[in-house]
């Protein structure tokens, strides 16, 4: 959009609702692309976002993403970026206070990397700025996605991997994925109780999981269900 158009959004009638991507720099296994995290959140706004073009309330926008996250839990591989929780939290709350600023004040932050710190980064940005968050760890949501992502054996897995083979089939190693066996870490339970690597956790391979069972047709209807999650979220704040 140009700044005239923007300035349009603002007199319009329908009320504008900003989602903004974030995801992480990260090893996702010896198949997966790093920018897995940022794709899937970009692939569910952008899905939203289609869904709801046509609503007569609501004009439903696209922010750049945040491709950068918190990934202490992935060094020693090759590739990974790691930002400080600080530095997350001061990103995310001066773009939506930047964004507020001019009226532009329902934003939904949509993230798909889990690690606690990241994650703990950002509802204390949202909560600051006074935003939207699509918090897909907490029950209510997690309860109404895959048997793999309720597990909590899913970095790179089966249901990861679906997503990127139904966005990005191209970036996925298809020679390596048949050979990866089924790797099972209940990453939540094992950060509680103290790792602090995916190597000390047994993830030698950064994943874990079954990405050898992974889909593009359970990579579109998980797509499904969270665009659903997104578009409740979005009809909420847009309700004000």
């Amino acid at each position: 959009m140009t700044s005239p158009q923007v300035a349009e959004l603002l007199a319009g009638p329908r009320v504008p609702v900003l989602l903004l991507p974030v995801g992480a720099v990260e090893p996702h296994g010896p198949h997966a692309p790093l920018g897995t995290d940022e794709m899937i959140s970009t692939g569910m706004c952008a899905r939203a976002a289609a869904r709801l073009a046509d609503d007569p309330a609501l004009r439903v926008l696209v922010l750049p993403a945040l491709g950068y996250g918190v990934t202490e839990f992935a060094a020693g591989f090759p590739g990974g970026v790691s930002i400080t929780p600080e530095t997350l939290r001061g990103l995310v709350v001066d773009v939506c206070r930047s964004l507020t600023a001019q009226g532009l004040d329902r934003i939904v932050v949509v993230n798909n990397h889990f690690e606690p710190a990241h994650v703990a980064a950002l509802r204390a940005a949202t909560a600051t700025a006074g935003v939207a968050y699509l918090d897909l760890v907490r029950r209510r949501n997690a309860e109404r996605l895959t048997e793999e992502f309720r597990s909590g054996s899913c970095h790179a897995g089966r249901y990861e991997t679906s997503l990127i083979l139904a966005e990005r089939p191209d970036l996925v190693d298809q020679h390596v994925l048949p050979t990866l066996p089924e790797v099972t870490v209940d990453l939540p339970a094992a950060m509680a109780a103290g790792g602090s690597s995916f190597t000390e956790l047994g993830m030698d391979r950064a994943y874990c999981g079954a990405p050898a069972a992974a889909t593009a047709d359970e990579g579109t209807s998980t797509f499904d269900t969270l665009t659903e999650l997104l578009v409740e979220l979005v009809r909420e704040v847009g309700r004000g």
